[in-house]
């Protein structure tokens, strides 16, 4: 629900009635992860998606059904061999959907939804049998499931869910179930080095959903104009912003780190405090000459094996590139591929499926 947040906020400003199915698991090889939502309104317009296309007819019909008869519903959409125009997943794996009808008159669970949907950092517990509670990173959760012990274990799964920024199901007591939708801040791409390569680089990361932050030390070059997709573009020596941003606590496990510069006397001191701090990526662009001397010189400033091995460089995934756009593409695709431990090779070929981890760096809407 929440990665269509600014659609059924604005349904919800309205005064529409709509229902919404989320995806709760994936089994096997399916098209979208945990979370993706498709919401129907009582005049049949519809956003968002659930798979891609394969079961979006009978998952926009569940809803309609739902929001007529008043109550929300769970249902598994699979593959059938046997009949080859049976509605299901013909990528072979099969997905769990939840059902929720907001009724136009329901105002209890049209507040919480509006809070869940406004909130930037919180998570959003849902239930079959029709309760929703919201608890945000700070102050008091709304709504409730039913009664105070299911809604105690609710708010304690839920918090520890939003901690690492995953979507995924929580056990309540005597048998029974809840979503749970995180929703955290988006994730930091920090690019240093303000050259053409940054600047594409930045409307790649933007693009993807991370918050952009371009800097270099020489002020000609870090402005504004230059980086028009950067959220923000910092002057200063990099090896010192990064301790800034480090000691005030705004970085984190989804950060990802592109050194741009390929000079030494930037390189050195950032990579050296970089490779030292628990981000998801660092990357450094230069020529394989240029990376043999780097690791010399982090070498002499006493990194360790383990911690230069974090390094990616020369920065990005073998795609010929030979352009800035080009370049971005690869480093960006190499940020993905690491955050979802994937390969990076060619799907053709690759004899396992793919299969959606909860992964707590997933840019989240």
């Amino acid at each position: 629900m929440l990665e269509i947040a600014p659609e059924l906020s604005r349904w919800l400003d309205e005064g529409r009635a709509f229902a919404v199915a989320t995806v709760t698991a994936v089994h096997g090889s399916a098209p979208r992860p945990p979370g993706a939502a498709l919401a129907v309104d009582a005049a049949g317009t519809v956003v968002g998606s659930v798979s891609g296309g394969c079961v979006e007819g009978a998952v926009y019909e569940l809803c309609r059904e739902a929001l007529a008869v008043g109550r929300p519903r769970t249902e598994r959409f699979g593959y059938s061999d046997a009949d080859a125009f049976a509605t299901g997943l013909t990528c072979g794996g099969s997905l769990d959907v939840l059902i929720t009808p907001v009724a136009a008159d329901d105002t209890g669970l049209r507040t919480v939804l509006a809070a869940a949907l406004a909130g930037p950092h919180g998570a959003l517990v849902r239930s079959p049998a029709g309760g929703a509670l919201y608890v945000p990173a700070r102050g008091a959760p709304r709504g409730s499931l039913g009664g105070a012990a299911v809604d105690g274990t609710a708010r304690a799964g839920a918090r520890a869910l939003l901690r690492d920024g995953r979507t995924g199901v929580l056990r309540l007591p005597a048998g029974e179930w809840a979503l749970v939708e995180s929703r955290v801040p988006a994730p930091r791409l920090l690019v240093f080095g303000a050259v053409d390569f940054a600047s594409a680089l930045a409307s790649a990361g933007s693009f993807l959903g991370y918050r952009v932050t371009v800097c270099d030390a020489r002020p000609v070059f870090a402005t504004p104009e230059r980086f028009p997709a950067a959220d923000e573009v910092v002057t200063g020596w990099p090896h010192d912003y990064l301790a800034a941003e480090a000691a005030a606590g705004r970085l984190d496990a989804r950060t990802a780190l592109c050194v741009l510069t390929h000079e030494a006397k930037f390189d050195v001191p950032l990579l050296e405090a970089a490779l030292r701090l628990p981000v998801a990526y660092v990357g450094a662009m230069g020529s394989r000459r240029t990376h043999t001397d780097r690791m010399r010189r982090l070498r002499a400033a006493g990194l360790t094996e383990p911690e230069l091995d974090r390094l990616r460089s020369p920065i990005g995934l073998d795609l010929g590139a030979r352009t800035p756009q080009e370049t971005a593409l690869s480093i960006a695709a190499e940020i993905v591929a690491t955050r979802e431990r994937a390969t990076g090779q060619p799907l053709t070929g690759l004899r396992a499926p793919r299969i959606h981890r909860p992964a707590p760096d997933r840019p989240a809407g």
